[in-house]
């Protein structure tokens, strides 16, 4: 079974055992989470449900594994002949999540 859900204001298909990162959930680690927000399911005998934006009922189940920040990334702004220079490093937080469920 496969399920599309929104996180974070971004959209996801995920099946059951996959590995994703999202945005920073504020959970603890090996705790678990619940997806409320399934916008489509695909089953395995080849039906499909579209939520009218959401389905009905359906929740997807994850456990959390693990919180951490991304490489840090080099924001440099520079304006040439005007003496502007700005150098800023970044490092997005993000949730690593590990589907357990996908429930109808």
């Amino acid at each position: 079974m496969t399920a599309v859900i929104e996180a974070c204001g971004k959209q996801y298909r995920v099946n059951v055992g996959d590995e994703l990162y999202v945005e920073k959930l504020g959970a603890e680690d090996n705790s678990t989470y619940t997806f409320d927000k399934v916008l489509a399911m695909y089953n395995d005998d080849g039906t499909t449900v579209i939520g009218r934006p959401l389905v009905e009922g359906a929740t997807v189940t994850a456990t959390v594994v693990k919180n951490g920040k991304s490489k840090k990334i080099i924001v440099y702004k520079m304006r040439p002949k005007k003496n502007y220079r700005r150098k800023q490093g970044h490092r997005q937080p993000y949730t690593k999540v590990r589907i357990d469920a996908i429930n109808a």
